[in-house]
């Protein structure tokens, strides 16, 4: 069901400084950073060979980004994206199987203006889960 791996998000303290890091200390290829106000952040994406790495800032103090700030202070690893080619029948074969989508359920648009879902990760062991569809 799950595809490639799309990308790894790391929540950062600094979106800047950790943009540069990857740019000048990684020499890396980092896109300009997009808010995004439905999910409550800024993203820039650094694109790798195989998959990118998206580092995710707070938009405001009511983003749930800035609540794992809050936990985590210096930033870290928040959660992991899978492609799927339908996300509609993908959810629907994890609901069936258990599995708990976080919010109402629906796809939302993501960071590549595609239908995205996240799931639980107590379901996941421990991890959070984004499914993006391609």
């Amino acid at each position: 069901m799950i595809g490639r791996l799309n990308h790894v998000a790391i929540v950062v303290p600094d979106l800047e400084a950790a943009a540069k890091t990857y740019r000048q200390t990684l020499g890396a290829t980092v896109s300009a950073a997009e808010d995004l106000p439905e999910h409550g952040v800024t993203t820039v994406f650094v694109e790798l060979p195989n998959t990118k790495i998206e580092l995710l800032h707070p938009l405001d103090d009511s983003s749930p980004i800035a609540k794992f700030l809050q936990k985590n202070p210096d930033g870290g690893l928040h959660h992991l994206c899978y492609e799927v080619d339908d996300i509609i029948a993908a959810r629907d074969r994890l609901v069936a199987e258990g599995a708990r989508v976080l919010g109402d359920g629906e796809p939302k648009n993501g960071a590549h203006n595609k239908p995205v879902l996240f799931l639980h990760p107590k379901d996941f062991v421990g991890t959070l889960l984004e499914l993006e569809q391609v």
